[in-house]
C-alpha cells in the first residue's frame, strides 16, 4: 500500500497550514520533521517544505508535491 511522507518543520508557516488539511484528508501519511530526521530528508532530497512524497511499500518514490495545497489536489495526486 502506498503512503505519503509529509516533510515539515515547526517553524514553517505553510507547513502549519497544511497540517490540519493532512489530518482531515483520510490519506495514509507519516509526518516527518526535517530538523529531526535528516536521514529521510536527505534520502528523498528534500529542498523545500512542505513536501509530500508518495512512496510504495518498499519506500520507492512514486511522486511528490510541494507547498500548501488544497485537499482536492492532494487526493487527486495520491489516487492518480
Amino acid at each position: 500500500m502506498n503512503k505519503i511522507y509529509y516533510f515539515s518543520a515547526d517553524w514553517c508557516g505553510p507547513c502549519k497550514m497544511l497540517g490540519p488539511i493532512m489530518e482531515k484528508s483520510g490519506l495514509p501519511y507519516q509526518k516527518i520533521n526535517v530538523d529531526n530526521d535528516q536521514e529521510l530528508s536527505t534520502r528523498y532530497s528534500i529542498r523545500n517544505i512542505p513536501t509530500l512524497v508518495k512512496v510504495n511499500a518498499n519506500g520507492d518514490e512514486l511522486g511528490r508535491l510541494t507547498g500548501a495545497l488544497p485537499i482536492e489536489k492532494i487526493k487527486d495526486w495520491y489516487n492518480g
